[in-house]
């Protein structure tokens, strides 16, 4: 099988030189995602908001790869501020609770100050019966 790579057309993607998703196999790699709405490259200020559209932008990544968030297998949490990561744990059951993944959660600073949270997952496409 070919490597596939998936751009979400952020402009991150493009100036800094990465894909928003690698597909070989049935494994997926999404990289780090955050909160911007890449239609109109906005972001809110609000960690709960920022935590649901960053699972929106994953979701549409892994759509592209004929997945959904139900194949997450793997994922890691940057919160740059402690405070802000049980406002999230409804968002990430909601999205996630079916999956149940592993995960991990790391307390470090993001590329702005608007960025709130970022996730990264890896899934893997499940055979169909």
């Amino acid at each position: 099988m070919t490597r596939i790579r998936l751009s979400s057309g952020s402009r991150f993607e493009e100036e800094i030189g990465y894909s928003r998703a690698v597909v070989d196999g049935d494994d997926i790699w999404v990289s780090g995602t955050t909160g911007y709405d890449y239609k109109t490259m906005t972001i809110v200020d609000d960690v709960a908001a920022q935590c649901d559209q960053t699972f929106r932008n994953i979701a549409e990544a892994l759509a592209k790869a004929d997945a959904t968030l139900d194949d997450v297998v793997r994922v890691m949490f940057i919160v740059p501020r402690r405070e802000d990561w049980e406002p999230c744990w409804p968002v990430i059951k909601k999205h996630l609770g079916k999956a149940r993944p592993t995960s991990t959660l790391i307390h470090a600073g993001l590329q702005t100050d608007a960025m709130r949270i970022e996730i990264e997952v890896t899934a893997r496409r499940q055979k169909k019966a």
